[in-house]
């Protein structure tokens, strides 16, 4: 981990004793912003550490950050050079700080991500499984139906805890019934939208739509008009919505209906489903 201060650089181990070492380095210094890139869960340490010394620090998108980098005509990358560009970052762009995640949103983003991991497995084994049909294949069969079996009652103790876990929060119990009251809104997609996006009842509808990624936006330069489109977000509860607006637009009257007057508007399939996603998605929130 390397770091930019006042134009001097340090380099920490991206541990226990290097985070301490950090926090009592920047502690004295009163830094007005720390920015951190998300580097697939290596920053979770780091940032709990510092925000627990109340230290401000954010986590960014490492996409945005390389963006910037190519605008400022940085190609190279190295630790000292990613170090300049994220504090050139930081000065220009100053993110947001946003409240640490409680513990409870913590541990349910933990499971939910433990759930999402044996999920692909299971689906990849039971593939496999479909696949075997000769007699000699017999131990693998075997093999395989093991491997299903124990992934299964691993997913049933992952759904267990994320039960409990609701059940614990009378906030989130409520919430629950809320978004499980919504037709095609199961307990996949209710766990995942609780626990990674928190916001939930804070911004509004809009807000909300933007922030999973579901809200278009606008392509206009002078008179030109372009096709508004989508990007961005969370992509794990806009593929848990994508699901549910797909069975929505088949089994829900509403939505269907909804559906098919986007359809009959010329609007492309893509966009209709995308639609459905925001209204269930607001509808939860009514």
């Amino acid at each position: 981990m390397v770091l930019l201060l006042e134009l001097r650089r340090w380099t920490v181990l991206n541990d226990a004793g290097g985070v301490e070492a950090l926090v009592r380095r920047l502690s004295p210094v009163l830094p007005t912003l720390i920015v951190l890139e998300s580097t697939g869960g290596y920053e979770v340490l780091c940032k709990a550490t510092l925000g627990a010394a109340s230290l401000p620090v954010v986590v960014v998108n490492p996409r945005q950050v390389r963006d910037f980098a190519r605008v400022t005509g940085q190609l190279a990358e190295t630790d000292r050079l990613d170090a300049d560009v994220l504090a050139q970052f930081a000065d220009v762009v100053l993110p947001i700080i946003r409240p640490l995640a409680s513990d409870e949103v913590r541990a349910s983003n933990t499971l939910l991500t433990r759930r999402r991991q044996q999920m692909d497995m299971l689906h990849g084994e039971r593939n496999r499984l479909g696949k075997l049909f000769r007699a000699g294949q017999v131990p693998v069969h075997r093999s395989l139906v093991k491997t299903v079996t124990f992934l299964e009652g691993r997913l049933l103790t992952v759904d267990t805890a994320l039960e409990t876990l609701i059940a614990s929060s009378s906030v989130w119990s409520a919430w629950d019934a809320i978004l499980q009251s919504v037709p095609e809104i199961g307990q996949v997609v209710s766990r995942t939208l609780l626990g990674e996006v928190p916001e939930l009842g804070a911004l509004s509808r809009r807000a909300v739509a933007k922030l999973v990624g579901v809200a278009p936006f606008a392509r206009d330069s002078g008179t030109m008009r372009g096709r508004r489109g989508t990007n961005g977000g969370r992509t794990t509860v806009r593929s848990a919505l994508f699901m549910a607006a797909m069975v929505a637009a088949r089994c829900n009257p509403i939505i269907r209906a909804f559906y098919r007057q986007l359809i009959a508007r010329g609007k492309p399939k893509k966009v209709a489903l995308v639609a459905c996603i925001r209204k269930l998605l607001t509808s939860s929130m009514s």
